[in-house]
């Protein structure tokens, strides 16, 4: 653990991307095999599951170091993250800590968090505070994220897959492929993947190719025709696999989907063996797409019922085709790509369809095109280069996401909570309300937007003006209005507020607008009905 306590502080303590790489790759080739497979785990935001709860360790605290709950409440609330409170307020015993020393991540893992999960309470007090006290602060603190499953490495899997190519001198594009799927970290797996064994597993998907934001004028992409312009579908990113028989639906974040969607398998089982979709899963009736909320009802399940079913039937947008009759056809143009995507799917079931051709001749055309994809219930226009591969990961210059501009309001800022990591000492969670009457009732939160300098003087203000603490949460005094920004908005009987917008995030800081002059709920309610294209900001 001390060896991936010193990774994991050089990684938290630089902004250069190559000092990130350097130090990932020294690490990997300087530990065992299993300790390797662990790390790769981990820093690509994999997580076992929640050994300890919170609520627990925060008990244990008091216990251990002899404060009054009161004040260790205090104390989490001023520090704003628990598994740091903890290795500030644990003073570890000198006798012990040479037991731990000496534990790599794969033993951390495998002889002591993970039986964690089998034990009683008591005997899981018994081992944690132990842990405590033979860790200094930085293993510490690792340890207690790893616990509660809430660790976050300040890379990104782009990052890893570029340490890993450079340690193994391999393609990225083979080391993408190796991790994405379900594996378990061990030493079989890392002697794989210094092989390029892994992934052999025939219902695997390939690595997702992802768009860039398009930030300059669209007629700087040169011709239009060198363009496939397409609906960026709002829904969920999958590649459907169809090997030996078996179907299976994968989601962009490498989970498997395949039994919330029965209506797509089924029409699957009509491909040829041998094919590989990417495409979009949309919740999908006459021949339109329904609202994102629509399919947020399956997402969730194991299993899904007739209601269900019915109310949100499912379709397969495809829009690429990546193998074919078991042959990998990444490497070759979009063009003939789709031309092959669409001879397979013309006699395909309904529940199979192709993400079509925008046939706009110029950029003016598709422009005025690009205006109605809200009411179309999309995200705006994907623009791909017609020569193309399909690429891994994020690659500019080749897929271009053409988003509608954001829908937005400003709200007024109840509440308060402390970050993580290295803005754990700094309040950069925020949750804003709007008005409803002479109420002010809670919409949204976010915690992006905002400059450094900005965050460190709205923290100030916050400190200075805190109304009441609960635990790492303050109420403050509601007088500063922002301006956010999200991407839809639909009703949701969990809120109070009857609705919930999706990614919001802060524009800007008001500080030129009064708090009475905030958005009501009712502008937002004629948002949600369709009534208005966004309620007024100026």
């Amino acid at each position: 653990m001390q060896r991936f306590a010193e990774l994991f502080e050089a990684l938290d303590t630089t902004t250069s991307t190559n000092a990130k790489v350097a130090a990932m790759v020294a690490y990997l080739r300087s530990v065992a095999p299993v300790d390797a497979a662990w790390a790769v785990y981990v820093l690509i935001g994999r997580r076992p599951k929640r050994s300890i709860g919170p609520a627990l360790l925060r008990r244990w605290l008091g216990e251990e170091a002899g404060l009054p709950d009161w004040l260790v409440e205090d104390a989490y609330a001023s520090v704003g993250d628990l598994a740091e409170t903890i290795a500030l307020l644990v003073q570890p015993d000198a006798a012990l800590v040479q037991e731990s020393a000496s534990l790599g991540l794969a033993q951390w893992f495998h002889d002591r968090i993970l039986p964690l999960r089998s034990q009683d309470e008591a005997t899981q007090r018994e081992q944690v505070t132990r842990w405590w006290r033979s860790l200094c602060y930085r293993e510490s603190f690792l340890v207690n994220k790893l616990l509660t499953g809430s660790l976050r490495v300040g890379v990104s899997r782009t990052l890893v897959t570029r340490a890993l190519a450079e340690l193994l001198d391999r393609p990225r594009v083979e080391i993408e492929r190796g991790l994405i799927g379900e594996w378990q970290p061990g030493e079989r797996f890392w002697r794989e993947l210094v092989a390029g064994t892994t992934a052999s597993g025939l219902l695997h998907p390939y690595p997702f190719y992802l768009a860039s934001p398009l930030e300059q004028p669209v007629a700087e992409l040169g011709a239009r025709e060198r363009w496939l312009a397409e609906w960026k579908w709002d829904g969920i990113r999958g590649q459907l696999v169809r090997r030996e028989g078996e179907c299976v639906l994968w989601s962009r974040g490498e989970e498997i989907i395949t039994d919330r969607f029965p209506e797509i398998i089924a029409a699957a089982r009509s491909l040829p063996s041998g094919t590989v979709l990417d495409g979009e899963v949309m919740a999908w009736r006459d021949d339109a797409p329904l609202p994102f909320s629509s399919l947020q009802t399956r997402i969730g399940r194991k299993t899904v019922s007739k209601a269900v079913l019915s109310a949100a039937p499912a379709r397969f947008v495809a829009y690429d085709l990546l193998e074919h009759d078991g042959m990998d056809l990444r490497d070759g143009s979009l063009r003939a790509r789709r031309d092959a995507l669409a001879a397979l799917l013309r006699d395909a079931p309904p529940e199979l369809g192709i993400s079509q051709e925008l046939p706009t001749p110029d950029w003016e055309g598709l422009a005025t095109l690009r205006a109605s994809a809200r009411a179309r219930g999309v995200e705006g226009i994907m623009l791909k280069d017609w020569e193309s591969p399909y690429g891994a990961g994020r690659q500019r210059g080749a897929w271009w996401k053409w988003k509608i501009d954001p829908l937005v309001f400003d709200a007024v800022m109840i509440y308060a909570a402390a970050g993580h990591g290295r803005r754990s000492n700094l309040y950069t969670d925020y949750t804003f309300a709007v008005w409803d009457g002479e109420a002010l009732v809670p919409v949204a939160k976010a915690y992006s937007g905002l400059t450094d300098e900005e965050i460190r003087e709205l923290d100030r203000w916050i400190r200075a003006h805190t109304r009441e603490r609960f635990g790492p949460v303050r109420s403050v005094e509601p007088v500063q209005v922002f301006e956010l920004a999200y991407e839809g908005i639909a009703a949701s009987p969990r809120h109070k507020s009857g609705i919930a917008v999706r990614f919001p995030r802060i524009l800007r800081w008001r500080q030129d607008k009064p708090a009475a002059e905030a958005n009501t709920l009712d502008d937002l309610r004629r948002v949600l009905a369709g009534t208005d294209s966004g309620p007024p900001t100026a």
